[in-house]
């Protein structure tokens, strides 16, 4: 029988040379006469099947949102262990968060076969790491730094630069993509050109900063979890004896959410392979939402082109959502304008196909300011609650965390409970923690009585004495809160007797517990979720609703390139295809009640509301009445299509070089500088820089030219036009 070395405090004798084919350790699943096909294979579709029956060679899963690829790569798992082709100690499966990791891990036992390792990357190089560091390294392990903020602040001091938690926070990520992406201080520079002032600093101070960062940790004996993969690849690419050991201990990789492996994890994955091509990858480029953190698409499209003897399997029957979501997903994918840099870039998407019946349309919905739009959404998911949709099948979904804080209020006032995704963490709760006390407290006592009370009824005894009631309290506040955490374990206590077994106890059920403690994988809790489309990730609810559809929020205002914005579509169609059945979209016209109606929906609703003209003519309704079709603004240069608003104010791409005379655009600088301060405010409330480049470029010579450029209202034009016009006449003089 094979050990895995990485969780064993010494190296096993016997391992090495051990044959892949020998008969695994597995658990075996409940008694079943039906053939190994059937009990594994037969609730899959075609391509699910293929999946799950393809055991050797490379293969690549290319999986649509909701086309149950966690249930295809599992089922593959257990049928390759099952069949004796697998040795589940040396399968590793890998996946991008813990929670993930953790479910996985919790199908894979459902599948009777709990003993595969199913972890994240850095989890899994952390393994490693412990228990070769003494032989390649020598002496302790590090500390392992779970924050940088501290020592980022400290790298800034050494350096007398002034930060604030804003700037350290920029740091610490543009730090942490700089070496997802295996770059250096001394080569950081030469390589994130076009990346702005990260944390308000040019890339020459980021490049100090990351040094002297390097340098408080080397003084501190830390290392944080970038340090981990590129010290377990620099072991793995200098120590052949340590390579060698970890390719004999794994033989065969499972590769989840391929699309957003950044190059450091395609380095590690390659050097535990080493040369060989027992890989499966799943991905959906379409779902590439982290390139900020150095994720990238690019493996995953590459992958037929690196192997080419791979097996290429599209999964796109969505059984997630109604024909109606589906096809609003479709559409927001289809209606991506060509053009700029990123068209190379951009992979055909699938086309997913819904198997669910059909449902409700999605709703659009223009508010007049962000508070009403808050109350509509409370008001809209009152009647969802009252039509008996559960709490924790609701979810509402936003640009920034910053916009949480109206829909907390409107919820809040209408009685409805709900849970920040992102905020304090189930297993953190007071409750939570002394229940699974008095749970493990309870095990000793049940064990001693052999109590055949079922799993289910012994929970709610035993939470009783901490407030649980079978019926939840009429009050909300602290005490539904509570209420629903102890609700979230009995449901849990229920569900988990389902799928592992009457045999399933209170002591399986501590551990259990734990492990998802460790995994911060916490179970459903009755409420409604608020949480950004990035955290929804990898999520679904019954009903989802998607607010703040603005242009500005979504796209978010700094996604000023082709590249971005097209992140900005893929976050957007990410929030569409969490909704099972109903999906509701909103966007208010102004920030505050009495405000300026000045903003405008999400140039990618265009196309897709009903009241659009591409909407319109796409259904055979015929031109919209109120609205005419938008012609694409492009560059006045290079014809290149702008994509971004800061591009669209001056005419040109950011790629082409600016046509204002130096010395004008910065007597116009210096003007919005005094002019900001005798006022009191930030230089970008007069002008912003885009608007500032228009001027420049334009050299408008009265008052009704300076009107047409974008960004000067009436306001501004009756309270600086004036001087503007004397900046310019001036600067032409010189």
């Amino acid at each position: 029988m094979n050990t895995d070395i990485f969780q064993s405090s010494a190296f096993p004798s016997g391992t090495t040379g051990t044959s892949g084919e020998d008969m695994p350790d597995t658990e075996p699943l409940a008694p079943d006469n039906r053939s190994l096909e059937e009990r594994i294979l037969g609730g899959l579709d075609a391509e699910q099947r293929e999946v799950a029956s393809t055991l050797q060679g490379p293969m690549c899963v290319l999986a649509g949102a909701g086309t149950g690829k966690t249930r295809a790569i599992t089922h593959r798992i257990a049928y390759g262990v099952h069949s004796g082709v697998y040795s589940p100690q040396r399968l590793l499966a890998v996946t991008f968060t813990a929670r993930a990791a953790a479910e996985m891990r919790s199908r894979l036992r459902d599948l009777g076969v709990g003993n595969v390792q199913a972890r994240t990357f850095h989890a899994a190089a952390l393994r490693q790491l412990q228990f070769f560091w003494p032989q390649a390294v020598g002496g302790v392990l590090p500390n392992l730094l779970d924050h940088k903020a501290q020592m980022i602040a400290e790298a800034a001091r050494r350096l007398r630069l002034s930060t604030d938690r804003a700037s350290i926070r920029d740091l610490a990520s543009e730090i942490e993509w700089a070496k997802v992406s295996m770059l250096t201080p001394a080569n950081y520079l030469e390589k994130a050109q076009g990346r702005g002032t990260p944390g308000g600093f040019d890339l020459t101070a980021v490049a100090r900063v990351f040094q002297s960062y390097e340098d408080v940790k080397t003084d501190r004996n830390v290392i944080d979890f970038e340090d981990v993969l590129l010290i377990t690849v620099g072991i793995l690419q200098e120590d052949p004896k340590v390579a060698a050991t970890v390719r004999e201990q794994y033989r065969h990789f499972v590769v989840d959410e391929y699309q957003d492996v950044s190059p450091l994890q395609q380095r590690l994955l390659e050097l535990w392979l080493g040369g060989r091509d027992e890989l499966c990858v799943v991905g959906d480029a379409s779902q590439t939402i982290y390139s900020f953190t150095g994720a990238s698409p690019k493996h995953l499209l590459g992958f037929k082109a690196q192997y080419p003897d791979a097996t290429v399997v599209k999964l796109i029957r969505d059984y997630r959502s109604t024909p109606q979501v589906v096809r609003l997903a479709n559409e927001l994918l289809a209606g991506r304008r060509s053009g700029g840099p990123a068209a190379d870039a951009w992979a055909t998407p699938l086309q997913l196909v819904a198997q669910r019946p059909p449902g409700p349309v999605p709703q659009f919905t223009e508010c007049s300011d962000d508070e009403a739009e808050a109350a509509t959404v409370a008001v809209k998911v009152r009647e969802l609650l009252d039509a008996g949709t559960p709490a924790s099948q609701i979810a509402v979904l936003f640009r920034t965390n910053g916009q949480s804080e109206a829909y907390e209020q409107a919820l809040a006032s209408a009685g409805i409970g709900y849970q920040l995704r992102g905020g304090e963490r189930f297993f953190a709760r007071k409750e939570v923690r002394d229940a699974i006390l008095q749970l493990r407290a309870a095990t000793r006592a049940v064990a001693e009585t052999a109590s055949p009370e079922p799993l289910g009824q012994l929970v709610r005894d035993i939470v009783a004495s901490l407030g649980y009631t079978e019926a939840a309290p009429h009050s909300g506040g602290a005490l539904r809160e509570r209420w629903e955490s102890l609700a979230a374990l009995v449901a849990l206590a229920d569900e988990l007797v389902i799928s592992r077994g009457g045999q399933f106890g209170l002591p399986d059920f501590v551990n259990e517990l734990q492990e998802r403690s460790l995994a911060q994988h916490a179970p459903t809790v009755q409420g409604v979720t608020l949480a950004s489309l990035h955290a929804a990730k990898g999520l679904e609810w019954d009903a989802v609703f998607l607010v703040g559809l603005s242009e500005g929020l979504m796209p978010i205002s700094f996604a000023d390139s082709p590249e971005s914005v097209d992140e900005e579509r893929r976050l957007l169609y990410v929030g569409i295809t969490r909704a099972r059945e109903h999906l509701f979209l909103s966007w208010s016209t102004a920030r505050t009640p009495g405000g300026r109606a000045n903003r405008k929906p999400s140039r990618f609703l265009d196309g897709l509301r009903p009241d659009s003209v591409a909407s319109s003519s796409a259904r055979g309704k015929g031109p919209a009445p109120r609205r005419k079709a938008a012609v694409p603004a492009t560059c006045r240069v290079c014809g290149t299509m702008l994509s971004s608003g800061a591009e669209r104010k001056v005419g040109r791409c950011h790629q082409c070089p600016p046509s204002y005379e130096e010395q004008t655009f910065d007597a116009l600088r210096q003007w919005r500088k005094d002019a900001a301060l005798d006022a009191d405010v930030p230089a970008f409330v007069v002008f912003t820089d885009a608007t500032l480049t228009a001027i420049a470029e334009a050299r408008p010579d009265s008052l009704d030219q300076l009107a047409k450029l974008p960004g000067v209202g009436p306001s501004k034009l009756e309270k600086y036009g004036e001087a503007v016009l004397a900046v310019l006449a001036e600067s032409t003089t010189l």
